[in-house]
């Protein structure tokens, strides 16, 4: 079987509305197997969207500890082959030998952000804690929300992909990655901040999705100060949220939102603009 590199297909389907049936097509998102490997050790399969693999592959490896900074990796290579890609990636000599020490093998679904970890000790790491004097307004993070629905194309055909955007008050939504999973997303959107430079420490993090413990330990590898989502957290997300230091916003309606951690970075006054 060939693995499509589209981001998308046109599929064929009958459609019964109405107590009626009638034939139709749908745009529904690819999803691809996609390895990580290191220095040709394998580490990972996830399912994924294939597009902007380069960011993923920067983002899955910081998110994971596997490098510490973009210029850990020295080299990637994005190989199509007959099962899905793979992302080759090179160490330098001091990631590769920690990188040693650990290597594990992974196979996951879409949405796994847990998958194949050694011991229960490790799915509950500490989370990396956050410093910064972020400060920002309700209104400025509400419009922020708003102006996201926009940015996600992929969504717009096929309604069935999360989005991941860091937003920044003076610059507006800066970056914004999709993928079929959300951990995907926020991986991706990770590499795309790294390779453009951009300081996570000013800013917020947009998710389309629902909270859970691993995006907010993510989130705190990234170092965002900020972390909003359309929908609820977990109890667990909440608990790790407010021990690495992190805002956590979430039910982030039209309307308005919920703040359950560190509010002390959200302030009530309305602001001057709104970028």
């Amino acid at each position: 079987m060939t693995v499509p590199l589209d981001r998308v297909r046109v599929a064929a389907h009958t459609s019964w509305r109405g107590g009626a049936a009638s034939p139709g097509q749908r745009t529904i998102p690819e999803e691809t197997a996609i390895a990580f490997s290191y220095n040709r050790f394998a580490y990972a399969v996830m399912m994924g969207s294939p597009s902007d693999l380069e960011d993923f592959a920067i983002g899955f490896s910081l998110t994971e500890g596997i490098a510490s900074c973009r210029d850990d990796i020295q080299d990637i290579e994005i190989v199509p082959v007959e099962a899905g890609i793979e992302l080759r990636m090179w160490l330098n000599e001091p990631r590769m030998a920690a990188f040693a020490k650990r290597r594990r093998y992974v196979a996951g679904p879409s949405g796994c952000g847990l998958c194949g970890l050694e011991s229960l000790t490790q799915a509950m790491r500490p989370p990396t804690h956050v410093t910064s004097d972020f400060r920002v307004a309700a209104d400025e993070l509400a419009a922020a929300i708003r102006s996201l629905t926009g940015l996600q194309p992929l969504n717009s055909q096929t309604h069935a992909v999360h989005a991941a955007a860091f937003w920044q008050p003076d610059r507006g939504i800066v970056a914004v990655r999709e993928d079929v999973g959300r951990h995907n997303a926020l991986d991706k959107l990770t590499g795309a901040l790294a390779r453009s430079a951009v300081p996570a420490s000013y800013g917020a993090i947009l998710l389309t999705s629902r909270v859970s413990v691993e995006m907010i330990q993510k989130a705190s590898v990234l170092g965002a100060p900020v972390v909003v989502a359309i929908s609820a957290p977990t109890a667990l997300a909440l608990r790790i949220a407010e021990e690495a230091g992190i805002t956590l916003v979430a039910i982030a309606r039209d309307d308005g939102f919920e703040v359950f951690t560190h509010g002390d970075r959200i302030t009530y006054e309305c602001s001057a603009h709104v970028a």
